[in-house]
C-alpha cells in the first residue's frame, strides 16, 4: 500500500498533502501554499510551493531548496546529550540487555563468531517504535517542529530504523540524524538532488554477489548522468528529505562506526491506495508473507502491518 491525502478540510491544504505525498497524481495544477499550525507571517508573498506547507520556521530561501532538490540540512538540531542516549540505548539492544517488541535487529552473521553480541556485529535496528528511549527521537520537538512543515501538525512515525555502518560494509518526510561526524570516508549520505519530482523508481534486492538481508531493497536502475551531492555532517545535524528523493551511502572505509537515527514521518490525514499492478506489488507480497509468518496470522494485510507499526506523536490520529 502507499500513503497519499485524504481528501476532506480545506481543499488547498489538503491538494498540497496529496501532490506531497503522491506526486504521480500531479496532474492537477499547483496548489497555493496554506498554513500549519505555526504562526503565518503578516507579509502575503506570491510564491507557491508544492513540498511544504506555510509557515514561520522555513525562511523562502529554505522552502525554496527543498522545492528544488527535495532535501533541507539543518545543522546541530539535535543534542549531544540526546544523541549520547540512543547510542547508549543501541549497545543495549546489541548486547540483548533490551529486547523491543517488534524491533528487527539486522546483523552481520559472518562476524558474529569472532565479536559475538556486540555492535560490532548489529548494523540496523528497524522498527524500534516499542523502545521508549529510541522513540524519544520521533517525538523530540526540535524534530517535529520542522516536521510539521512538511506534514501539517497531525504527524504519524511510520518508519523507525537506527543505523550503524560497519566498517568496510558495504502528506511523508524523513528526518535523519547524524550521531557523529560523516563524511565520504565513513559512508556518508548521497543524494541525487531533484529525483523527488520524478515517479517511483522500481526497487528490489540488489544484483551483486552474496548474501543481503531481507527486505534490503535498492533501486534496480541507477542513472549516473545526475549529478550526486555528498551530505558531509557533523554530529547532531539533521537532514530532512522528501520519500521519492534517491538517496543512499557509500562503504565506511574508517575502522570506527559511523551511526545515524532517522524517523519517517507522514500526516496522519493520509490514507492507504492499493499497489496491486504497480512496481510496489512484489514488496508488498514479501512483507505480507513475512509478517503473517511472524505473527502467525493468514488474514494480515499490508494495512494492517502500517497501523499496527505506525505510533502518533503529535496532534490527532485519524486516518493512519
Amino acid at each position: 500500500m502507499e500513503l497519499v491525502g485524504k481528501r476532506s478540510g480545506p481543499a488547498t491544504r489538503l491538494d498540497t498533502i496529496l501532490r506531497h505525498l503522491s506526486p504521480r497524481l500531479g496532474a492537477a495544477p499547483a496548489p497555493t501554499s496554506v498554513c500549519t499550525s505555526a504562526q503565518v507571517s503578516a507579509g502575503a508573498h506570491p510564491r507557491q510551493f508544492r513540498y511544504t506547507l506555510d509557515n514561520d520556521v522555513l525562511t523562502m530561501e529554505q522552502r525554496q531548496f527543498y522545492e528544488d532538490n527535495g532535501y533541507l540540512l539543518i545543522k546541530k538540531l539535535v543534542s549531544d546529550e540526546d544523541i549520547e542516549r540512543f547510542r547508549k540505548e543501541f549497545v543495549r539492544i546489541c548486547r540483548r540487555e533490551v529486547k523491543p517488541p517488534g524491533a528487527m535487529i539486522m546483523k552481520n552473521e559472518s562476524l558474529r563468531s569472532q565479536y559475538g553480541q556486540s555492535e560490532k556485529v548489529v548494523n540496523k535496528v528497524q522498527d524500534f517504535q516499542e523502545d521508549k528511549e529510541l522513540f524519544r527521537y520521533c517525538t523530540l520537538p526540535e524534530v517535529l517542529k520542522y516536521v510539521e512543515c512538511f506534514t501539517g501538525p497531525n504527524i504519524m512515525a511510520m518508519h523507525t530504523m537506527l543505523i550503524n555502518k560497519l566498517p568496510d560494509s558495504d502528506l511523508i518526510v524523513c528526518s535523519w540524524t547524524a550521531m557523529e561526524k560523516a563524511d565520504e570516508s565513513n559512508g556518508c549520505l548521497v543524494v541525487q538532488p531533484g529525483t523527488h519530482k520524478e515517479t517511483l523508481k522500481p526497487h528490489d534486492y540488489p544484483k551483486w554477489e552474496g548474501k543481503t538481508n531481507k527486505l534490503f531493497h535498492g533501486l534496480l536502475d541507477e542513472d549516473e548522468a545526475i549529478p550526486k551531492v555528498h551530505l558531509v555532517m557533523e554530529k547532531g545535524d539533521t537532514v530532512f528529505f522528501h520519500p521519492l528523493l534517491i538517496h543512499g551511502s557509500g562503504i565506511n572505509k574508517t575502522s570506527g562506526f559511523r551511526k545515524s537515527i532517522s524517523c519517517h514521518f507522514a500526516s496522519s490525514e493520509c490514507y492507504y491506495i492499493d499497489v496491486k499492478n504497480t512496481t510496489q506489488e512484489h514488496l508488498e507480497k514479501e512483507l505480507v508473507e513475512m509478517a503473517q509468518k511472524k505473527y502467525d496470522a493468514t488474514s494480515l494485510k499490508l494495512m494492517d502491518i502500517w497501523s499496527f507499526r505506525a505510533r502518533l506523536v503529535q496532534g490527532e490520529r485519524i486516518n493512519l
